[in-house]
């Protein structure tokens, strides 16, 4: 099994003005050759050949990189190159789905095009080249903040109880020095970003097993139900990363006041620059309505979540060697029956964060996480199985008088999805309610005859 790539970030600190005015000149030469880059290969041409055959072709030439030294060069040229085929291959995601509605029912026809798709040779096909050429439009780069530099470009070196990068420069022979912050030396390929506060951030990658060492997983199994108010409810009955629907909705109603301030200043600016004054508008455009610190808080909001989160997947491994869980990625549209301002607090719902955190964790410390279907697992009433009772809030009412913490069935009903050999993770959930209304005996799924709701209904 192939390894997992986490990356670490190392920051500078104390870095002259000096180095950085020439690293700032090293990465414009930098993203001249990314632009070279896609202008030259970001077409049919070289869509067959590899990123050795390019920079040699580019060599033969006589390429001269811009001034930039051959190492940082043939570096800049190979991440470049990636981030085109990343490029192309995400436009072949729609291609394929094209491919799908074009051949259904003629398998070998499918099977004839996926091949040509997968190696880059949808000339040979009109249809094929037809939807490469609408989907995949190359582009350009204006990226000039960055420096790619590979192992042999630079060296590093622990000297009293600091780290320093030796980066190669752009005069022979001589080198460039950047303090680092604490003691930690990258390895491998290094991404140099140059930040707006004169310092750089340095990226690198390592394996996963090596970066991160944990302790192992529980040996329970543990059905897992995603929150709002809390990070996930787990299927007996514990809440992890409670406080967390608190930390959403402050920075959620936070960004709303700043965000209604800022609009108010951009109707004068518009104001001023409607009627002539020019320099005062754009004197409250640069000082007032620009998103650095818009962009750093939410940073460091994001930072701040994950972190919580990773807390709290943390305690979910703790417990279990196998966890079941929905697809926690899936979209959540907004309702009109739901006032604006619970709308705005859910999508700042960070659901994608949620799924990364437990699926790299439980990953690392070797616990099983399995995905299941999501279908109707709030409906079902967890002791039975079937779509009996209704829920109302973080309450479950079942119809023989007993309320359950709504999550905590939900959790339940997710952990017995896992066993449910009639219930696949892609069944649609039309063909759920199906199988839960025969197995129910009812044509509506619901209820056995001869089951009332309860009048009273207290928690037990």
């Amino acid at each position: 099994m192939k390894t997992a790539k986490v990356t670490r970030i190392l920051h500078s600190q104390g870095l002259h003005q000096a180095k950085f005015d020439r690293l700032t000149q090293i990465a414009a030469l930098c993203g001249r050759v990314r632009a070279d880059v896609w202008q030259r290969c970001s077409g049919l041409s070289t869509a067959q050949q590899s990123a050795y055959e390019i920079r040699n072709a580019w060599m033969a030439e006589g390429y001269d990189w811009h001034g930039l030294p051959a190492r940082l060069g043939k570096a800049t040229l190979s991440d470049a190159l990636g981030d085109v085929q990343a490029g192309r291959e995400a436009a072949k995601v729609s291609v394929k789905k094209a491919i799908w509605h074009r051949t259904r029912g003629d398998g070998e026809e499918r099977h004839r095009l996926y091949p040509l798709l997968k190696r880059n040779r949808w000339d040979e096909d009109s249809f094929l080249h037809r939807q490469m050429r609408k989907l995949w439009k190359g582009g350009t780069s204006h990226c000039t903040n960055q420096i790619v530099a590979d192992a042999g470009s630079y060296t590093t070196k622990d000297w009293h109880g600091r780290a320093w990068i030796y980066l190669q420069g752009l005069e022979h022979g001589q080198r460039l020095a950047i303090p680092l912050r604490g003691t930690h030396l990258p390895t491998g390929t290094l991404r140099i970003i140059l930040q707006d506060d004169g310092q750089v951030a340095v990226h690198y990658a390592l394996d996963e097993d090596v970066a991160c060492c944990t302790k192992p997983c529980g040996q329970g199994e543990l059905g897992v139900d995603k929150g709002y108010t809390e990070a996930y409810a787990d299927s007996e009955g514990e809440r992890h990363g409670e406080g967390l629907g608190d930390l959403l909705a402050a920075e959620s109603d936070a960004r709303k006041v700043k965000g209604k301030k800022r609009n108010q200043l951009r109707a004068v600016e518009q104001k001023h620059r409607a009627a002539g004054r020019i320099k005062k508008a754009d004197n409250i455009r640069r000082n007032n309505l620009g998103n650095q610190k818009w962009d750093r808080r939410q940073d460091r909001h994001e930072a701040q979540v994950r972190d919580f989160l990773c807390h709290a997947a943390h305690r979910v491994v703790d417990r279990a060697g196998t966890i079941a869980c929905e697809d926690l990625t899936a979209p959540m549209s907004s309702s009109k029956y739901r006032h604006r301002d619970t709308n705005r607090r859910l999508s700042g719902w960070v659901k994608g964060i949620m799924a990364d955190t437990l699926t790299s964790i439980s990953r690392r410390r070797g616990s099983a996480l399995v995905l299941v279907n999501p279908a109707y697992t709030s409906q079902i009433d967890s002791r039975t199985g079937l779509l009996q009772g209704t829920r109302r809030g973080d309450r479950f009412y079942g119809l023989d008088g007993v309320v359950l913490d709504a999550d905590t069935n939900a959790a339940r009903n997710i952990l017995q999805r896992l066993y449910d050999d009639g219930i696949t993770l892609y069944t649609p959930y039309r063909e759920v309610k199906r199988l839960l209304r025969d197995r129910s005996g009812t044509p509506d799924g619901t209820a056995h005859p001869g089951l009332e709701p309860a009048k009273q209904l207290a928690l037990p």
